[in-house]
């Protein structure tokens, strides 16, 4: 049995997330849309749409530019739908995405789903109640 010292301790994998966007603020809308809330918007960073979030909290963003490409087969994230993923899922194809996978249960980890947004990313969603 190995022992974690300070500089092994993990208390999250994931500590950031970019979704690509090939149509920035189309991706925006879509975001801010299905999720009830704007985005935040930097302006020494202007091709990022930051999901708010407070600390320690995890959060990433949508971007735009150059070597930032959708994709609809690449590695899935899961976005925070706590207490709302019904209202979410409900969103999403009036906002301009599709459902690819509905809402379905997973013993001790909660419901999940997959979306597909308005790039064509292939994005889940994760609500633990």
């Amino acid at each position: 049995m190995t022992t974690a010292t300070a500089e092994q301790t993990v208390t999250s994998t994931i500590t950031w997330f970019e979704i690509p966007a090939a149509d920035f603020a189309r991706a925006i809308r879509f975001y801010e849309a299905i999720f009830g809330t704007p985005l935040v918007h930097l302006a020494d960073f202007p091709n990022m749409g930051i999901f708010p979030y407070e600390r320690p909290g995890i959060s990433g963003c949508v971007t735009h530019g150059e070597g930032h490409r959708p994709s609809p087969d690449g590695v899935v994230i899961y976005l925070n739908c706590d207490g709302r993923i019904d209202q979410v899922l409900g969103r999403v194809e009036k906002a301009g995405g599709s459902v690819v996978e509905p809402k379905n249960h997973i013993p001790n980890v909660g419901w999940v789903a997959q979306i597909r947004d308005s790039e064509g990313n292939r994005i889940g969603l994760h609500a633990a109640n």
